[in-house]
Formats: C-alpha cells, sequence, structure tokens
C-alpha cells in the first residue's frame, strides 16, 4: 500500500479535479490508513501550506476570513491548527503583529499526537475530508498585496519613535458610534456620526503635522475589510468612501472576499472605525425600510436591498468628506495643503506599486425606492445634505 503522503497526494489532486468518484475513493484510502502516518502526513502538508503564504502576502487573519467563508467551522478550525503548528518551526523573531493575530483568532496548538482526532468529535472520516479540503484551499490561493513585513522575511528598517497613537481620542470615537448605533434617534445618530469624523479628521491633520517634521517619517501601510456576501459590491462601495473620505484609497478583491485600504496609519483606524460603525447603521436602517416596504404595496427584492445599500454608501461618503473638509479648514496653517498633498501622492504612488491592473465597476441602480430609501437613511445617519454621485468601485483583476 502506498504511503500516507502519497495517498494524501493523491487525495488533494483528486478534490481539487473535478471527478467526484476519484476524490471519494482518494477519500477512503486516507480512512483505512495508518491514523498516526495520516496524520503526521496531513500535520505537515497543511503546515508547510501556511507558511508559504507569508511571503505571498497574506496574514493569519487574511487565511481566517477565507477559511470562514469557503469551509466547515471544522475545517477553519484545521486551519487554525495549523497556523499554531507552524508558528513553532518561525526562526524567531517573529514580528508582534503575527502573533496579535494568533491570540485574536484563538490559535493554539495541544500537542501532535492525535490532533485530528481531537477535532473530529467522533467523526473521522467528516473530519479528513475537511482537512483534505482546506489544503485544497491552501494550494489555490493566489499572491496578494505584502502590506507587513512577513515572519521569516528581513526585518523592517528602525524607525524613530511613533507620534502618539491618541488612544484616548479612540475611545471617545468608540463611544460616540456605539451610541450613533444604538440610538433609534435620526438626528441624534447624524450628530454622534459627525462628531466621531470630525475628531478623527482633526486627530489625523495633526498626525500628519507632527510626521511631516519628523527625521524618519512614516510611509502608507494597509489594512484589509471584509467584503462578505450579501451584497458585497455595496459593502465595498461603503469602504471605499469611507477611505476617501480619511485621505486613503480602497481596491476591492471580489474573488477573494476583502477590500485593501492603504493610507497612513491615523487615517487607517479611521477607516476600520468608521467603516464597521456605518455597516450597522446601513444595515439597521435597511431592514426598517424593508419593514416599511412589506406594509405597503411592495414587496422585498434583491434590487432594493442592492440599491438601498448604494445610496446610503454615496451619500455617507459625500458627509464625511465634508466634515473632513471642515476639520482642514479650522487646522488650516501655510504648511497644512503641501503635507497632505505629498501624503496623497504616497498613498497614490502606494497603490499603483500593489495594483497595476486595477478596473472599475459601475453601478447600477435596479429599484429607484431602495435608492431613495437609502439615500434618507444616510442622511439620518451623517451630516449635510448633498446630491449623490456615481463613484465607480475599483476593484483588482
Amino acid at each position: 500500500m502506498p504511503d500516507a503522503e502519497q495517498v494524501l497526494a493523491d487525495a488533494l489532486a483528486a478534490t481539487r479535479g473535478t471527478d467526484v468518484r476519484a476524490a471519494e475513493r482518494a477519500l477512503d484510502r486516507l480512512v483505512v490508513g495508518d491514523p498516526a502516518a495520516v496524520d503526521a502526513a496531513l500535520l505537515a502538508r497543511l503546515t508547510h501550506g501556511v507558511a508559504r503564504l507569508w511571503p505571498r502576502g497574506w496574514q493569519p487573519v487574511d487565511l481566517e476570513r477565507l477559511a470562514t467563508r469557503r469551509l466547515t467551522p471544522r475545517g477553519a478550525r484545521l486551519l487554525r491548527d495549523a497556523l499554531a503548528a507552524q508558528r513553532r518551526a518561525m526562526p524567531e523573531p517573529v514580528p508582534s503583529w503575527f502573533d496579535d493575530q494568533l491570540t485574536e483568532l484563538g490559535a493554539r496548538w495541544d500537542g501532535d499526537p492525535g490532533w485530528l482526532d481531537r477535532r473530529a468529535e467522533g467523526d473521522r472520516i467528516s473530519a479528513l475530508r475537511d482537512a483534505v479540503d482546506a489544503l485544497a484551499l491552501l494550494a489555490g490561493l493566489p499572491p496578494i498585496a505584502v502590506l507587513r513585513p512577513p515572519p521569516g522575511g528581513p526585518a523592517a528598517a528602525p524607525r524613530a519613535a511613533a507620534p502618539p497613537t491618541g488612544s484616548r481620542m479612540l475611545d471617545r470615537v468608540r463611544a460616540l458610534l456605539a451610541k450613533a448605533e444604538s440610538t433609534t434617534f435620526p438626528a441624534e445618530a447624524e450628530a454622534l456620526t459627525g462628531k466621531a469624523q470630525e475628531l478623527m479628521a482633526r486627530h489625523s491633520i495633526d498626525a500628519a503635522l507632527l510626521d511631516a517634521a519628523a527625521e524618519r517619517p512614516d510611509r502608507p501601510g494597509g489594512v484589509r475589510l471584509g467584503t462578505d456576501a450579501p451584497y458585497a459590491a455595496a459593502k465595498a462601495l461603503l469602504i471605499q468612501e469611507v477611505a476617501a473620505a480619511n485621505r486613503c484609497e480602497s481596491i476591492w478583491s471580489d474573488d477573494l472576499g476583502f477590500a485593501t485600504v492603504l493610507g497612513f496609519p491615523a487615517d487607517l483606524a479611521a477607516v476600520e472605525l468608521l467603516h464597521t460603525s456605518l455597516l450597522v447603521q446601513a444595515t439597521a436602517a435597511m431592514l426598517r425600510g424593508r419593514g416599511e416596504r412589506r406594509a405597503g404595496s411592495g414587496r422585498r427584492t434583491k434590487g432594493y436591498d442592492e440599491s438601498f445599500l448604494n445610496a446610503f454608501a454615496l451619500r455617507i461618503g459625500e458627509r464625511l468628506r465634508a466634515a473632513t473638509a471642515t476639520a482642514a479648514e479650522e487646522r488650516a496653517d501655510d504648511r497644512l495643503l503641501p503635507v497632505l498633498a505629498a501624503r496623497s501622492d504616497a498613498v497614490k504612488e502606494r497603490v499603483d506599486q500593489l495594483f497595476p491592473g486595477v478596473t472599475r465597476h459601475r453601478l447600477q441602480v435596479r429599484d429607484a425606492e431602495g435608492w431613495t430609501s437609502g439615500t434618507t437613511a444616510a442622511d439620518r445617519a451623517s451630516l449635510d445634505a448633498g446630491r449623490p454621485t456615481r463613484r465607480p468601485v475599483r476593484g483588482s483583476r
């Protein structure tokens, strides 16, 4: 009988093919194989599969996001196991951000012997199928933009001391947005969200001026934000609008289910906080509008929901940009415009480096009622009135 590694290689090849019966036969051979040898081969393949992702731009949270979408809960758990197991083999030093992400994901390693059976819950056949599916996912992942120096690669060059993080300000922003999400009064949500954007815009300007005088100025970084179904395109548009209001650029990778936002640290923090809150507000408003529509003569349609969320995103973007402009006017001095222009150029240059094949997607308004309702909901969640403009969503090829 072939050794466990060969049987596993055959099972992986069959799973990635189109012959379902061949895949089941290959799985059967794994089932009747020596459990210890099969488990060792699986673990070696999984840890090798995750290790090859780090220099290709992937981070643990990126892998977790995709695994949650494409695998069973146990399959995703097996990948978290592999992350923790592979961490043991990494040469020190390992970047602190990497360990922080593993901690956030709850990835820990309980030891090699019997590791698969601990996840099998009495169903080893299903556990083997989930493990092979996890291997197939790893094997098919493409390179993506490298946003941070990966583990095992050259460390980032030493930098000057970073400016204050503004944690107290961010705590105030979180509190304002939490109130905006929970209030049932549109005017209150409007005031709270607007105040949060103004605070973050002022903090960003102060950070930009401070950084411009530093011996080693900062450079644009990036974060990835999920755009899960349903209505992934509308969620990507919301990210893009929030990013633009905070002097960032957003690129949507539809096939991988995330948008990459590039910008300077204070601006990226603002995008993450605002996007999360506004998505909650938009969803709640959409559900309310859907209920009102059911009570009338209309019925819920996908076109209504998409149009609602697209209109919400465009309107919110206008209002957030207005709040940012107001903050800039309040902080205006002779240094500000050149500093902001230089940072904007740096972000755009970073986009060109990482995403040379960007394309644009046009919005389609499928439901006029949904568009009107989404625009009205955005009025209640932000600042000033204005006409929505058609802004295409940028996506990577």
